[in-house]
């Protein structure tokens, strides 16, 4: 791991299960901290497959792999997000963005009102370095609604990391220093589907895996105004959830449960232990504030390691 510049954290889980929600408050837990979403690597909207006739964003093959490997190989050595540009020397956009530098956030969390204008769900633009041109993430852009975190808990979260970090405690070793890495948090659906995400597997370090049910999976898509794209607005049609998001989701972590038998529920330790997944275990549609302290100590815990291996 010698010369690695960033820490990638992958969060996955079924749409609606929390995700960017969670990575969101995360970047305001940790330190020198910021978000690549799984969605700003979205081909454009005429290039994805149907499925029972429309279209579908919820497959592999609606993502651009190969441009989220090479983002991830960059973020890792470089510790910096990559800048992809056209021969006419535009930024190369994606789906939903353009790939650069998203900025660091400022420790908020402040405001008594924990909706959409909570600091924690609005996006810092701080200034960069001329080496490192500012991108706009139209997945930042879209609403995850009202924080199901209290402030106290978040606070309270911040002031455990903080004493994690101070001289003597093992955070202050994992973050001291001329080459303390960066932390990225990868928020995607489709993180942990081998073989065609195999190669984003191996690049992430810490992987963390949201359940829920399909009940609230569909409350949750359905409550949604709809998405930021590049080509305008998407908004799911009527029963997109039981026709793609769910059969696609079921599909890819199949393998991810005791005898690939996903409608049992029960995970199969031993194939998360293979491939280093950590979940809450049997913990379906869990209260948030203990999937928030539960992926803080796992954060920290997995840091812990990766330092000791280094």
């Amino acid at each position: 791991m010698g010369g690695q510049k960033a820490i990638v954290v992958g969060i996955s889980g079924c749409s609606s299960s929390g995700k960017t929600t969670l990575a969101r408050l995360l970047r305001d837990i940790f330190p020198n901290t910021f978000i690549l979403h799984e969605d700003d690597f979205y081909r454009p909207e005429e290039e994805l497959p149907f499925k029972n006739g429309v279209r579908d964003w919820d497959c592999a093959e609606s993502i651009n792999i190969p441009d989220m490997e090479k983002a991830l190989s960059h973020i890792r050595t470089e510790g910096t997000f990559p800048v992809s540009i056209t021969k006419s020397g535009g930024p190369n956009k994606t789906h939903r963005s353009s790939h650069g530098v998203v900025s660091p956030r400022p420790n908020f969390l402040k405001s008594p009102h924990r909706q959409e204008n909570h600091p924690a769900y609005q996006t810092a633009r701080l200034p960069l370095p001329p080496s490192q041109p500012f991108v706009d993430s139209k997945e930042d852009k879209n609403s995850v609604g009202q924080c199901p975190a209290s402030d106290a808990k978040i606070e309270a979260l911040k002031a455990k990391v903080q004493a994690w970090l101070q001289p003597g405690s093992p955070g202050h070793d994992v973050f001291s220093g001329d080459h303390s890495p960066r932390m990225c948090l990868l928020d995607g659906f489709l993180l942990y589907s081998p073989p065609k995400f195999s190669k984003i597997m191996d690049t992430i370090d810490v992987k963390l895996f949201l359940q829920v049910s399909h009940a609230k999976a569909t409350q949750r898509r359905e409550a949604r105004d709809g998405y930021v794209t590049l080509e305008g607005f998407w908004k799911d049609p009527p029963g997109y959830v039981d026709k793609v998001v769910w059969p696609n989701y079921v599909e890819a972590h199949r393998w991810m449960f005791v005898g690939g038998d996903f409608e049992a529920g029960k995970l199969d330790l031993s194939a998360l232990n293979e491939k280093g997944i950590s979940a809450q275990l049997g913990k379906v549609d869990a209260d948030f504030e203990e999937t928030l302290e539960w992926a803080v100590d796992s954060v920290m815990e997995a840091l812990e390691k990766w330092h000791a291996q280094r």
